[in-house]
């Protein structure tokens, strides 16, 4: 298996629509003029996924203030999103890419590690973009804990 397509800053975030955790469409290209934060996870619902989702959740105010939004995209159905955004308080979207297209163009699916083993999966990845769409930040391989952290570290925000 080769390697997934990798993002470089500098380059315009690859347009989508995919339908959100409540029943509507988003589209990329239609959100631009504000930054906003792109994050891929594995699974909702799972302790890593859930661990980041509320650590995003817990710093929106931070973030918005600094004028982002946060977006989270997933393999998830529709339905699971929903639960998981109401059982966890989550106020931002999360996206349902189901066919992995969305995944494929970000790269954020293809071979990692495991617990010490080679699998097939989602690629835990976070992208920052411009007003304009531009791909500011592009992290593959990002840890759960501490990501939202590192990543108000590297846009100056740290508390």
């Amino acid at each position: 298996m080769t390697a997934p397509l990798r993002l470089e800053p500098g380059t315009l975030a690859p347009d989508f629509t995919l339908t959100d955790h409540e029943g509507a469409s988003v589209t990329l290209s239609e959100l631009r003029g504000q930054k906003t934060i792109l994050y891929f996870y594995g699974e909702a619902m799972t302790p890593g996924c859930t661990t980041q989702a509320c650590d995003f959740r817990d710093s929106l105010g931070d973030l918005a203030g600094a004028g982002y939004r946060v977006i989270g995209i997933s393999r998830d159905a529709v339905a699971k999103l929903e639960r998981f955004a109401r059982e966890e308080h989550l106020t931002f979207p999360l996206l349902s890419d189901p066919d992995r297209a969305v995944h494929d163009l970000y790269g954020t699916f293809g071979e990692k590690q495991l617990y010490g083993k080679t699998v097939t999966g989602a690629i835990r990845s976070t992208f920052v973009l411009s007003e304009a769409g531009v791909i500011e930040l592009a992290l593959y391989n990002v840890k759960a804990t501490g990501h939202v952290n590192m990543l108000r570290k590297k846009l100056g925000l740290a508390a």
